[in-house]
């Protein structure tokens, strides 16, 4: 266990990008344990005037010993634990309550390396988000793949599946053993009726990075544009 030279004021650098703290040691091990602070977390130990990611921290690397990669794990009942659902970048704002109502909606899913979740034409029926792991969205054509995307923890995809129903319009596959979070069409149609007050600010993140998306997109669009009609 830390000693008391070891007990200070921290802070914790948040996947919405924003400082959280100060906090002690106390609240920071229990941080730990609901998975709101993750090995690779930036955390700023006060004492030491040091910004370092948690796993490094003398007095935090027992809590993450021999864990290479994240480990979660299930709750009561194999839901996934309220405090997983920090990783999500789009859930980032929701408060411990909402989080603990979300979870009654998704299920989790484990994906092992260089295995499909599904395929260009598949039908659209859920979107996922990433707890852990790596997964790209491909495009196969005479035997010759072109990444789409990548996507890491705390990113999500398959989204328009919950308003179009749709055919999926890549290839997703897992480059390494991975753990998702499942929000089927379903599910989403339930949140709506029955958790408005949750579903309004789940909407309004996943629209945000969506605009993101469209703007990034954009962008390479006009540049290669440029670049044809300057080879012409």
């Amino acid at each position: 266990m830390p000693n008391e030279a070891t007990v200070g004021t921290y802070y914790i650098w948040g996947i919405d990008q924003a400082a959280y703290g100060p906090v002690n040691l106390a609240t920071l091990l229990e941080w730990i344990q609901d998975e709101r602070v993750l090995a690779e977390t930036w955390v700023y130990a006060q004492r030491e005037n040091l910004w370092q990611h948690a796993k490094h921290m003398v007095e935090l690397r027992e809590q993450f010993a021999g864990a290479a990669a994240p480990v979660i794990e299930p709750a009561a009942g194999g839901k996934i634990k309220p405090g997983s659902l920090r990783r999500i970048k789009i859930l980032a704002d929701l408060s411990d309550m909402q989080l603990a109502h979300l979870v009654e909606f998704v299920e989790p899913v484990n994906i092992l390396r260089l295995k499909v979740l599904f395929q260009q034409g598949d039908p659209g029926d859920a979107m996922y988000m990433v707890l852990g792991g790596e997964l790209r969205a491909r495009l196969v054509n005479d035997g010759k793949e072109t990444i789409l995307a990548t996507f890491t923890p705390g990113d999500f995809f398959g989204d328009m599946a919950l308003f179009d129903h749709g055919t999926r319009s890549a290839d997703l596959v897992a480059n390494v053993d991975s753990m998702l979070l499942k929000l089927s069409a379903a599910s989403f149609e339930r949140l709506v009726k029955e958790a408005p007050a949750l579903a309004t600010p789940f909407l309004q993140a996943a629209a945000r990075t969506l605009a993101a998306r469209i703007r990034v997109d954009n962008k390479r669009l006009a540049r290669l544009t440029e670049q044809f009609s300057a080879s012409r």
